[in-house]
């Protein structure tokens, strides 16, 4: 897949008082080449000028980049797919051709004109910097794995070298405007631009509570919204960050089972022993990285990859030559951003942006040590500190609260045994939105349901939904199919 699905005010009909409602003219729009790295047939790009405090509409503009791959049925088309692979920070431009690799169903690119957009802050869409390193961008999105007290100090004083770095970058007066809900009414004025109605959404990861948000401050505006790999209702914040631990313990299980079957990895012939291997791994880099590979980095790249079934073999590998102290085999990765600065620049816009993290370093000491202990495969990494506990910016509209107000017209995916996602997140949004969702749960593993999973009944449920409207009477449980 083109990218990877690399996670407060009360709800209500119309927008708050204060911000923009719509009915502004809308925009003619010029749509032409798309740049060189996202083409592909059939796409086409555009750009969008949006205020950049919506409470503003005559205030200072931002751009935003949009791509569109156009049905090519006007008899089936009935209107507009928004999508978002995941972030925050993630580039959705070139999306609609991600989607098309995936085997997007031909009744939906007959039903829909397929839209995908750089969020503002991202790519070509006005973007944004804190002036990182590279050692800071290589760092990623996941804090590192805390082995002990000093390690969390250690990524203390990372984190606030990068919070400050970002409140002084040449983008920092942007800092208060780049936020969840500022890109939902976007999303809102990219279907006015649209000359549409209602527009249709299909998000996956972060991309669930962009979907949520807009679903929530946009309920007469939204067609049929699909949720796939859902966060918490409140975000990637503190809550869902600390569920990378319990997400990698149920879904470790799967690897372990596919290597112990397999004996030309040698990495156990039980699941138990290749569990074992991990701890054993994980302690021998700590002390001695093989070709740079420590222990920190042999978690975050078992936790990543665990993400996709396919990436199995490729894990085993790369285990099978760290156990026996051989460079590991170069990773297929998937597509990097072409700018990695302002990807993770972007992302903190808006994480630390959302909602209010822990200010106290001795909260996070006290959180590592329990979830350590709790879930001693990852746990000690979500729960570390990130750079928004140091953070200096106010967001300009506070975090929305996802709500049961409106039609009943969204459908969450989900798999059973998600680690970066968990089915317990996926659990607390489907009871924020109360009768305006159901929820479809395939009994599966990885990161991502609709065109990623192998599960058919999962896949057909969302199809069917997006193409007519139907969606389960209740709840959904799609078992296991055979691999």
């Amino acid at each position: 897949m083109r990218r990877a699905l690399t996670i407060v005010i009360a709800a209500a009909l119309l927008a708050p008082p204060g911000l923009a409602q719509a009915g502004e003219p809308a925009q003619a729009l010029r749509w032409g080449e798309c740049p060189a790295d996202v083409a592909e047939p059939g796409l086409q790009c555009t750009t969008i000028d949006v205020a950049l405090d919506h409470r503003r509409q005559d205030g200072q503009q931002i751009q935003l980049t949009v791509s569109r791959l156009a049905s090519k049925n006007p008899e089936k088309r009935r209107g507009v797919l928004l999508t978002n692979p995941g972030g925050p920070g993630g580039s959705g431009l070139d999306f609609p051709g991600g989607l098309v690799d995936l085997g997007l169903p031909q009744s939906i690119l007959d039903s829909y004109d397929i839209i995908g957009f750089d969020p503002r802050g991202v790519g070509r869409s006005t973007p944004v910097t804190c002036d990182l390193t590279p050692e800071q961008q290589n760092r990623g999105n996941i804090p590192p794995y805390a082995r002990d007290a000093a390690d969390v100090l250690t990524q203390a004083q990372n984190a606030k070298a990068v919070a400050e770095q970002c409140a002084e970058s040449k983008t920092a007066n942007l800092l208060p405007y780049m936020s969840t809900a500022a890109t939902a009414r976007d999303m809102d004025r990219i279907r006015e631009a649209l000359h549409e109605d209602k527009l249709s959404f299909l998000g996956y990861s972060y991309g669930t509570h962009l979907g949520a948000v807009y679903a929530t401050l946009f309920p007469d505006r939204s067609d049929r919204i699909v949720l796939d790999s859902n966060l918490v209702p409140s975000g990637l914040d503190r809550v869902a960050s600390r569920l990378f631990g319990p997400g990698m313990e149920k879904r470790f299980p799967d690897f372990a089972e596919f290597a112990a079957a397999r004996p030309e990895y040698d990495l156990g012939t039980t699941p138990e022993e290749v569990t074992a291997k991990y701890f054993d791994l994980a302690a021998r880099l700590d002390k001695a990285p093989v070709q740079g590979f420590d222990g920190t980095l042999f978690r975050l790249a078992t936790f990543a990859s665990l993400y996709r079934d396919s990436r199995m073999p490729e894990l085993a590998a790369i285990w099978h030559a760290l156990d026996t102290n051989q460079p590991p085999p170069p990773a297929a990765a998937a597509k990097a951003p072409q700018n990695l600065e302002n990807a993770v620049a972007s992302h903190l816009y808006v994480l630390c942006n959302d909602s209010r993290w822990p200010r106290s370093v001795g909260s996070y000491l006290h959180d590592v040590s329990v979830d350590r202990k709790r879930y001693p495969m990852f746990g000690a990494a979500g729960a570390n500190i990130r750079p928004c506990a140091f953070w200096r910016s106010e967001p300009a509209e506070p975090p929305v609260r996802v709500g049961d107000r409106g039609p009943s017209n969204v459908l969450l995916a989900q798999n059973t045994r998600d680690p970066a996602t968990p089915l317990a997140g996926a659990g607390h949004m489907r009871r924020a939105f109360g009768d305006r969702a159901r929820m479809v749960t395939a009994d599966q593993g990885g990161h991502g349901v609709y065109l990623i999973g192998a599960n058919k009944c999962a896949n057909d449920t969302v199809t069917a939904f997006l193409t007519t409207g139907e969606r389960p009477r209740d709840d959904r449980t799609c078992v296991a199919e055979p691999a």
